[in-house]
Formats: C-alpha cells, sequence, structure tokens
C-alpha cells in the first residue's frame, strides 16, 4: 500500500491581488518534483473563502489541466446556503475533472446541531449528487465539526466517501477512527491527519498519510516522513526528525499564509506575499523567526537519486543548524540518531 502525502495548496496572487496562474504552475511541479501523491485544491490553505465561485472553479480546473493525470486531486465543493445549493457546487466542481468532492464537516450541522442532523444532512448530499465520489474535512472554519466515532463509522459504511482529512489532533480520537476504518474494511477509503506532529503516530496506526501545512514549507520532509515512519529500522531517525518538526511547527502557522508564501519566496518559488486572509505584512519579528525556520531546513530540495535515503538523511543532516530554534539551546545535533547510527542503518549502493 502506497502512502501518501498530499500538500494543501496555497494560492499565489499577483500584484493586484489576481490569482497568479505562472505562479500556480511553479508550484505544481515545486510540490511533484518533492514526491507528493496527490493535490487537495480549493481548500482553506488556498484562501477558499476568500475567492469568488467562479475564481474556485477556474483554479481547480486549471490545477487539474496542469497535473494532467499525474497523482489524484481533490478539491472543497461544499458551497451554498443550502444543501441543494451546496450539491450544485459540488457537481460544478466536480466537472473539473477532480477525483473526490470533499464536504467541509461544519457546513452541514450548526455547532449546536447534533449528530443525527449531521448525519441526515450528508445523506440529503450524497442523494442529489449519487455519481461524485466525496472526502470529509474537519476545516477550522466556520467552524471545526469534529466527527465522532459514530458519525465516522456511520460515513465509512455509506461507501460514497474515499477521503477524510482529519483535524481532531488527539491521538486516541484518531486511533479510533483508524481502528474504525480497518474493521470496516473499506479500502477505498483513505485516512489523512492535518497535524503535523501526529505524523510518525498516524503512519505506525495504518493511517494513508499526511496533509498539512508544513508542506507549504518542506514538502520534501513530509514525504519522507510519511514512506519511513512505519519502518522500524528507521524508529531512531524518524523519532528524531519528529521532534525537529514539532518544535517548529506552532511557528510556521502565526500569519499563514503569508508566512508559506514567505519561506517559498525563499526556496526561489515566483511567489508574492500577497494574501487575501491575511492582508497585514509580516512583521519584522515574523520575518526572522522564518528566516530562523529557513536556514535550520536548508537545503530541502530533492536528495541525490544514487544513493536513495541514505542520501536525503545526509542532506537533511548538512542543513540543519546545531542550535534548537525553539529554545535558542544548543541542541543534541552531534548525538542525535541520524548523526551516530547514519552509517549502521543504511547500505550505499
Amino acid at each position: 500500500m502506497e502512502n501518501k502525502f498530499v500538500p494543501v495548496m496555497i494560492t499565489p496572487f499577483n500584484l493586484k491581488a489576481k490569482v497568479d496562474f505562472d505562479a500556480v504552475s511553479a508550484l505544481i511541479e515545486f510540490y511533484l518534483a518533492a514526491g507528493v501523491k496527490g493535490f487537495f485544491a480549493n481548500c482553506l490553505s488556498s484562501e477558499m473563502y476568500s475567492l469568488t465561485e467562479d475564481e474556485r472553479l477556474e483554479l481547480t480546473s486549471f490545477i487539474v489541466k496542469s497535473v494532467d493525470g499525474r497523482v489524484p486531486i481533490v478539491a472543497t465543493g461544499s458551497f451554498g446556503l443550502t444543501i441543494e445549493d451546496k450539491a450544485i457546487f459540488a457537481k460544478k466542481i466536480y466537472e473539473t475533472g477532480i477525483d473526490a468532492v470533499i464536504l467541509i464537516t461544519g457546513h452541514f450541522a450548526n455547532i449546536e446541531d447534533s449528530d443525527e442532523i449531521l448525519i441526515q444532512n450528508f445523506n440529503r448530499i450524497l442523494a442529489l449528487c449519487p455519481d461524485i465520489p466525496f472526502g470529509l474535512y474537519e476545516c477550522p472554519a466556520p467552524y471545526k465539526r469534529i466527527l465522532s466515532a459514530n458519525v465516522f463509522k456511520t460515513l465509512v459504511a455509506s461507501g460514497r466517501f474515499i477521503y477524510h482529512k482529519d483535524t481532531s489532533i488527539e491521538q486516541e480520537q484518531v486511533k479510533e477512527k483508524l481502528a474504525i476504518l480497518k474493521e470496516s474494511g473499506n479500502t477505498n477509503f483513505e485516512f489523512f491527519d492535518a497535524h503535523t506532529p501526529n505524523t510518525s503516530f498516524v503512519m505506525r496506526n495504518n493511517g494513508k498519510g499526511m496533509s498539512a501545512i508544513s508542506g507549504n514549507f518542506y514538502p520534501e520532509i513530509l514525504v519522507w516522513m510519511v514512506n519511513n515512519a512505519a519502518n522500524p529500522a528507521l524508529k531512531q531517525q524518524v523519532d528524531w526528525l519528529q521532534n525537529e518538526l514539532i518544535q517548529v511547527d506552532p511557528l510556521i502557522h502565526v500569519a499563514y499564509p503569508m508566512s508559506a508564501k514567505y519561506f517559498l519566496t525563499k526556496r526561489g518559488l515566483p511567489i508574492r506575499t500577497i494574501s487575501r486572509a491575511h492582508v497585514l505584512e509580516l512583521t519584522p519579528s515574523q520575518k526572522e523567526t522564518l528566516n530562523e525556520i529557513y536556514e535550520r531546513f536548508l537545503g530541502y530540495g530533492l536528495p541525490p537519486e544514487k544513493n536513495g535515503d541514505y542520501a536525503f538523511l545526509l542532506h537533511i543532516l548538512a542543513s540543519l543548524k546545531s542550535a534548537s530554534l525553539a529554545s535558542k539551546e544548543p541542541s543534541n545535533f552531534w548525538k542525535c540518531p541520524l548523526t551516530v547510527e547514519i552509517t549502521k542503518c543504511f547500505t550505499l549502493n
């Protein structure tokens, strides 16, 4: 079974705050070169609530044509005041050629509504769109509606969903959902987690992959993690790298998605630090923090092909700073498992 990292795509804008399609093309190729196995378009990272209906459709269609079948694509489609309106838009965005339409859980019940109402509304859109494969996303906006175990079990059993992006953060809830999925025997349903600190946990408990905002900073590392986190031979290396990611994760969330656009600009992508969702400029302090993260993860490009994972980890080691960004205290860099054990864990080709 192939593990996957699926980035939540940001939307580049030009100086007039219009979608910059040339930059979108560059971003797509950047993601693919990093080894991603899919795309989540028209999502919260895409600033979907700041896009018009026409822009959502045009952008998604452009991504589908640019990717040209190289990897699957999902996109949010549950926009509209009524369930009927949501069904109409779901059909429109599915017609762009995406592989599944993502339904935002918070779009199908008010915050005070019961799970019964939530399920009823999901069933209504399923009936209105009988030929569309769907996915689920516990999006933080308009509010984060975390699916209970019972609701998740019901939706999995329907056979209509093939994708779930979990944002519960709590590992016990994640584990419970993964157990439900395993028991269902539904092999078409793919479980993704949005919380980078959960990466190794999710992959070691048979999750399909990750779909986290950190992929808009250093997607190569997330690709490596989902491919290797469940490998017992690499446990020390994975645990060490997971800890590194945990340290910087709260920092990259500040002023997101502007933080990601600034970071990707430093990585050489033609993306301007222009956002409709976050209109304020990054502060000097925020830029300094991102600069330090960039220096810490400098060189996270594609690994040399010749030596595979061994070369990639050497590539990471060469790029990491020897000081802990979060604590400003000297790290155990030279004592870390990657440094001490790397030659023991891999065989050069």
